[in-house]
């Protein structure tokens, strides 16, 4: 996982799977990086990801509330078809933008 700031918004690039096994991590750096530079929106690029499960979604959701609660914005960019998939049956393409 990569992490850069334009202005005031967070870009993390994800990659390969995220699962039970590393989403705390996922989720406990990006929560460092957003409170160090008090990001107001998020984009979460999902170019290098392989497989999400729920994982996943849960990192997602816990972010997209966290954003939302700062008056922010959240968006998925670059998702690949099988992650695509599962952001589509979850619901979550329905109240995020997803690019």
């Amino acid at each position: 996982m990569r992490m850069e700031y334009i202005g005031t918004t967070l870009v993390v690039k994800l990659e390969g799977e995220i699962d039970q096994s590393c989403a705390a991590e996922i989720r406990t750096d990006i929560d460092r990086a957003i409170l160090l530079k008090n990001a107001k929106n998020l984009i979460l690029d999902f170019a290098g990801v392989s497989f999400m499960d729920s994982s996943g979604i849960g990192v997602i959701i816990g972010r997209y509330k966290q954003m939302k609660a700062r008056g922010g914005k959240t968006m998925i960019i670059r998702t690949q078809p099988q992650v695509d998939k599962i952001l589509e049956l979850s619901g979550l393409k329905k109240i995020m933008d997803c690019g």
